[in-house]
């Protein structure tokens, strides 16, 4: 799949294509957000400014982005645009990072959107690697990650365990894939963030994790670099402030996402990067996906087996217990694997494919019936070992299972005719 895949319009995919370094406009926009930085913004400036005018190559801007600070802050600011024609100024009335970074950046015109802390703990030689991979179209966000292999930290290890047990939180609970979702060091591809900062409500600190949990689930692929990061030992972040309101990002985001209110399929629609196009003969680019859904599967699957056996075992005999479990689950099992394995939705189809997942379960219980019955025509089983026989037989019962379920019943030259027709 090259960079500049089409959406299903046939234009080029929002942030595939290469960006342009020359033009008018900067190409490199990086974002300061800072509330009472008195003391701390004019050294930050300075430093980025050497930075980029040494290393970027390209045009750039930075946006000081003022959060009704109280201080000297929107001064300090306002003297450095006028001595940089590279910085810009935007004051806020209102507190909040997630709000100032929604503003300067709904507003920017250009390709590259960052922002960083005021407090320079991530080192800047991250910068250059963080903003290539948006403008060549690789990713359409990137991350700086203090967690990522290769990264070098130093911090107390209050921070430290809040940290990860943050990051733990949002991979329970929310599925997160990115590694870490609060260093100050990101950055998106403008023509995506167009398309997600709408869907963005937060307005504080948990802006940066509802941005990267949108972006996963449109299917965008987001880029991690591992930094050099040092704790700032005088920040002011409220820690217990801030645990509290992104617990509660969580919960309305799950929600959000549950309800609809946040139009996931769309966006993955609009802004989703394609399959990739591998062609390598007998295998499918599928299939080591298909072998994991299916597998979780068929856990669930196994365990609702022996719930059910071990419960009707009781009341009727094996082989009616192993009958009736088997049919249950199997009925079951063949719904869940046609949406969730082999991705087939829609109704058509759904009559022939429980038919013919009936007959592959005819095939597993022949199996699981023929061990039971040769178990107990060998011996005297207890019930431990008549459910470690089932166990196992059901294992291999699987295995056939999904090779019939993948390359009969569900085989995509089938399901394509059945849907075209």
């Amino acid at each position: 799949m090259n960079a500049t895949a089409p959406s299903r319009s046939g234009s080029p995919r929002p942030g595939t294509t290469p960006v342009g370094l020359g033009g008018p406009h900067p190409v490199l926009d990086v974002v300061i957000p800072v509330y009472n930085e008195e003391t701390g913004l004019e050294p930050c400036v300075r430093r980025l400014r050497a930075h980029l005018a040494e290393r970027a190559g390209y045009p750039y801007r930075i946006t000081v982005a003022d959060n009704a600070s109280t201080d000297k802050t929107l001064a300090v600011a306002e003297r450095l645009a006028r001595e940089f024609p590279e910085v810009e100024v935007r004051h806020l009335d209102e507190k909040g990072r997630g709000r100032a970074l929604r503003a300067v950046w709904s507003a920017s015109d250009a390709a590259v959107l960052a922002y960083m802390d005021v407090d320079l703990s991530t080192d800047l030689a991250a910068l250059g690697p963080l903003v290539a991979p948006l403008l060549s179209g690789h990713s359409d966000v990137a991350i700086g990650s203090r967690l990522a292999r290769g990264a070098r930290v130093v911090r107390g290890p209050k921070r430290e365990f809040i940290s990860r047990c943050y990051n733990l939180i949002l991979r329970g609970t929310l599925a997160a894939r990115f590694s870490d979702a609060q260093c100050g060091f990101k950055a998106i591809r403008a023509d995506v963030a167009r398309a997600l900062l709408p869907h963005v409500r937060d307005t504080g600190w948990f802006f940066d994790t509802e941005l990267l949990v949108l972006a996963q689930r449109a299917g965008l692929r987001i880029h991690e670099v591992p930094v050099d990061w040092v704790d700032d030992p005088d920040s002011s972040v409220d820690l217990v402030a801030t645990a509290t309101a992104d617990l509660k990002g969580i919960v309305r985001v799950t929600r959000a996402t549950f309800t609809g209110e946040i139009p996931v399929h769309r966006l993955r629609e609009q802004l989703g990067r394609e399959p990739i196009g591998v062609e390598a003969p007998g295998v499918s680019p599928s299939l080591v996906k298909q072998l994991v859904r299916f597998a979780a599967v068929g856990v669930a699957s196994t365990v609702a087996y022996l719930l059910l056996f071990l419960l009707l075992r009781t009341i009727v005999g094996a082989q009616a217990a192993n009958f009736t479990a088997l049919l249950v689950t199997a009925v079951a099992n063949t719904a869940v694997n046609r949406r969730v394995t082999f991705g087939v939705r829609g109704r058509a189809g759904a009559g022939r494919h429980q038919f013919e997942g009936l007959l592959v379960f005819g095939l597993g219980l022949a199996l699981t019936s023929g061990s039971l019955a040769l178990l107990n025509h060998t011996t005297h089983p207890g019930l431990v070992l008549e459910t470690t026989v089932l166990v196992l037989a059901n294992l291999a019962a699987t295995v056939l299972r999904f090779l019939l379920l993948r390359g009969w019943v569900f085989n995509p030259r089938r399901t394509a005719n059945e849907e075209s027709s």
